[in-house]
């Protein structure tokens, strides 16, 4: 099964597999086939930014210290995925957003205690 395991905090938080298998779960778990949706969210969510700029993201990064394989691996993707995003090749989904937003410490993404 390819699952991609996405961590906050050290700790796993969501897992993501590609449809097919999620559909073979549901089947085997007795559940019916559930049709594709579109994810419905409000415009206002989908306008304000989870980064400061995805074109800042190689800059965040290394003013942390932090090196692309580590910051990938937290977030759930691959280094090389993770180098698409920042050299602007890849846009990442809103999920992939908020975890690096997360991670690297992005004002109003991360309460200070």
């Amino acid at each position: 099964m390819d699952i991609q395991i996405i961590t906050r905090d050290g700790e796993p938080e969501y897992a993501v597999l590609p449809w097919a298998q999620y559909q073979a779960l549901l089947k085997a778990a007795g559940v019916k086939e559930q049709p594709p949706r579109a994810a419905t969210v409000p415009h206002a969510a989908t306008s304000d930014p989870v980064l400061p700029g995805l074109d800042q993201l190689r800059h965040l990064r290394e003013e942390q210290g932090i090196a692309i394989e580590a910051l990938a691996r937290t977030v759930g993707i691959s280094p090389s995925y993770l180098a698409l995003i920042e050299s602007g090749e890849r846009q990442p989904d809103a999920a992939i957003r908020r975890s690096l937003a997360w991670e690297l410490k992005v004002q109003g993404w991360r309460d200070e205690s």
